[in-house]
């Protein structure tokens, strides 16, 4: 087999250490391990060593975050490599440290390790902390149920008539509630906008047995939930302030129905603009994991279940494509009520959701705005698809067919 890179070296890379390979090509193939800390100063003796060895090309597996510091300090002086380790599993039974690095560099060297996607690191930033926002955002919820449990406990039934019990209104009432008010009507009266033309119904929820052990509790999550806000806040300034430069490109997919600032936020942390880095629109789908998987054996397909990925982009582009299916007149409707009757909804809503990626992918490399195929697109597309069978099938029966269309008034 071709060996692509003469000089290169594997790394088996865990929390404490880094067990690396170096593979010299020559007459036999010169090996050299040695076993590194993860320390700076020992990353840095690390890149010197590979150095000296002329080594010009560097693969890891991507090990939990483990991976990282040992990618940022060898970034700028190899050609780096970062792989699935569901691709590269050795022989089973032949599993050590050593045995494992020396695997990685013998792939490499002949091409066999597919690169996984890396993006830079404005973007790794940016996708830190949309990451941690959504973390935040899920804790705020937590905290909102804990509230409305211990409400519920107390035979307050608020959130039976506010739509949010941490909503204008609802916190109004709770911060009085841990002051020590327990009169349903003086509660009522702090209600406000809409809430306020619910003022029976407000008396008639607030009237409960509220102890002491109650308003620890309340008072507990509300803090938690204004700190959790706080944070939030600082984020999203980070964020803005992060985006600064494709500031431009991200406000692109707002334009796409079910997207809103922070869906495009969310899709820009996770892919980053430059879509060069996927050959084709079907590779980014594959790797957000938006599409079937390959599972044949013998001419026989075992499984179209989608194909295992993070969840951070396939979560909120799935519920932006909820979002989107409920435009009227649109597409992404049209594809989703199709796909529905014959496949259900759960594979319908997955597929919308492949196709607004798919629509992401072309507007962040051209820089365009969404142009909406409209939902005629199925019927003239339907329409081009029986005329090319029926005429392929006449001229199959061995006649000549000239095709004229003609406009129905």
């Amino acid at each position: 087999m071709e060996v692509l890179y003469p000089r290169c070296a594997g790394l088996d890379v865990h929390k404490d250490t880094v067990v690396a390979c170096i593979r010299c090509v020559g007459e036999p193939v010169h090996r050299e391990v040695r076993t590194f800390g993860t320390t700076t100063a020992e990353l840095i003796e690390l890149a010197e060593w590979l150095a000296s060895h002329d080594v010009t090309h560097v693969a890891m597996e991507a090990t939990g975050v483990y991976w990282k510091p040992v990618w940022h300090m060898l970034e700028d002086g190899f050609v780096l490599v970062l792989a699935n380790a569901q691709h590269i599993r050795n022989v089973p039974g032949r599993k050590t440290d050593v045995n494992d690095a020396m695997w990685i560099a013998d792939l490499l060297a002949h091409g066999l390790i597919r690169s996984s996607f890396v993006p830079p690191s404005q973007i790794q930033e940016l996708r830190d902390l949309m990451r941690t926002r959504k973390q935040l955002v899920r804790e705020v919820s937590q905290h909102t149920l804990r509230i409305q449990k211990t409400l519920e406990d107390a035979n307050l039934k608020v959130g039976s008539v506010l739509s949010s019990v941490v909503g204008t209104s609802g916190r109004k009432m709770l911060t009085a509630i841990i002051a020590g008010q327990t009169e349903p009507e003086v509660l009522a009266e702090l209600a406000v906008g809409t809430a306020r033309k619910k003022k029976a119904e407000l008396i008639e929820a607030l009237r409960g047995r509220v102890t002491e052990h109650h308003r620890v509790l309340l008072k507990l999550h509300l803090e938690l939930i204004e700190a959790l806000e706080e944070a939030l806040r600082r984020i999203d300034a980070t964020v803005g302030k992060a985006l600064e430069p494709i500031e431009a490109r991200t406000k692109l997919l707002t334009t796409m129905p079910g997207v809103s600032d922070i869906v495009a936020r969310v899709i820009v942390a996770e892919i980053g603009i430059d879509m060069s880095r996927f050959p084709t629109s079907g590779h980014l789908i594959s790797w957000a994991g938006l599409c079937p998987r390959n599972d044949e054996s013998a001419g026989k397909r075992r499984s179209t279940r989608v194909r295992k990925s993070a969840n951070w982009l396939k979560t909120t582009l799935v519920t932006a494509a909820w979002t989107a299916t409920r435009k009227k007149g649109s597409y992404l409707q049209a594809q989703f009520f199709r796909l529905k009757a014959r496949r259900g909804a759960k594979k319908a809503i997955v597929a919308v959701a492949a196709s607004m990626l798919t629509a992401g992918y072309f507007m962040l490399r051209d820089g365009v705005e969404y142009r909406d195929l409209s939902p005629q697109h199925f019927d003239r597309r339907d329409q081009v698809k029986t005329i090319k069978r029926l005429v392929k099938r006449l001229a199959d029966l061995g006649c000549q067919v000239e095709v004229r269309r003609h406009d129905v008034a």
